[in-house]
């Protein structure tokens, strides 16, 4: 008979969306959770994340066939969890100059006739684009929450505004929970899936995990309804409707912004800038998501990653399977931080 899988006893640090999704999928399968943020679900970079979510295009890279399935496995969430904020508005992506481009997986050319049909305020449509019909865009702060909520109804306990100072080991020097400004949590194991705290964390128990904060600046835009129906992707901003009268934008200027907006819509000419945030995402060194237990320390498991929004459902859902079935997933070969 085999034993009991280590993973039963579940302490994950952070409440981000992709900690959420872990605590979510784990408590899902069985695993016995307690999910410790030092702050509210997704306050921390989920916030600041423009989240597209789009399976296309991608083609290259340890993470590719993970996401690829990232528009299934949302919708495979939506359906687990009525109500969650997703939009499935379709993705155009288009530069000024060069020939026409080239299609990846879920992704199609559409000329400048069907550029206006998805997009009818241009001023001037390009000769190309590629249009993603199954991409759209979420909450991120609103699917973290629904997230929670969905682990919670699953037995999880969460535990916020509780900071985790380092992680527990044992007199064997397995891993045995986490100190938290609060006191110790127990736990068989720790899943650190904290950004760019990872990082911190790691070092409590001699880790190195290879994440740095990387800059992303977001301009949200008060805006006509209905100005931008699709996520848009150009040279000069990614760009999407986030409510009636709002935009975000992911750009590095919010002037040079504010001045393509109005140059690339008709009826922008009111737009304007309501606020700016640099949010902080977790980058691994060679920008690939950084997934699986550390052999050095038994119990541990890591979870950082950028495009941290698009991947979480896939992610949440293979990472509890290794915690709770104990099983290996080949499509997370390739993201083990003994690559480094």
């Amino acid at each position: 008979m085999s034993s009991e899988p280590v993973g039963r006893q579940v302490v994950v640090v952070g409440a981000g969306i992709v900690g959420a999704s872990v605590a979510y999928h784990a408590a899902w399968a069985g695993a016995a959770v307690t999910l410790v943020d030092a702050g509210r679900p997704g306050a921390g970079v989920t916030a600041d994340s423009f989240a597209w979510v789009g399976a296309s295009g991608v083609r290259t890279g340890p993470a590719a066939g993970i996401r690829a399935t990232a528009t299934d496995e949302y919708r495979r969430v939506q359906a687990e969890l009525p109500g969650l904020p997703v939009r499935w508005s379709g993705s155009l992506i288009w530069r000024a100059e060069g020939d026409a481009p080239e299609a990846g997986p879920g992704q199609e050319i559409v000329d400048a006739g069907t550029v206006m049909t998805l997009e009818p305020n241009l001023r001037q449509p390009p000769e190309w684009a590629v249009w993603a019909p199954g991409d759209g865009a979420v909450d991120s702060v609103g699917v973290t929450e629904r997230l929670v909520e969905g682990a919670r109804a699953h037995g999880a306990r969460v535990r916020l505004d509780s900071p985790v100072t380092a992680v527990r080991r044992d007199a064997a020097g397995r891993v045995a929970g986490v100190e938290t400004a609060a006191g110790p949590l127990s736990g068989t194991t720790v899943v650190l899936a904290a950004g760019v705290a990872t990082a911190a964390l790691g070092v409590s128990v001699g880790v190195r995990v290879p994440v740095e904060p990387s800059p992303c600046p977001l301009f949200r835009l008060r805006a006509p309804a209905g100005l931008v129906r699709t996520v848009v992707n150009t040279e000069d901003f990614d760009l999407r409707q986030v409510a009636a009268d709002r935009l975000m934008a992911a750009a590095d200027s919010p002037e040079r912004t504010l001045a393509a907006v109005r140059s690339t819509f008709r009826g922008a000419e009111g737009v304007e800038l309501l606020s700016t945030r640099i949010g902080a995402r977790p980058m691994p060194v060679d920008g690939e998501p950084i997934v699986g237990p550390v052999a050095d320390v038994p119990g541990l498991y890591v979870a950082v990653m950028h495009a941290a929004v698009t991947l979480a459902p896939a992610m949440g859902r293979l990472v509890a399977r290794e915690l709770v079935d104990g099983t290996v997933e080949p499509s997370l070969s390739g993201c083990r931080l003994d690559r480094f």
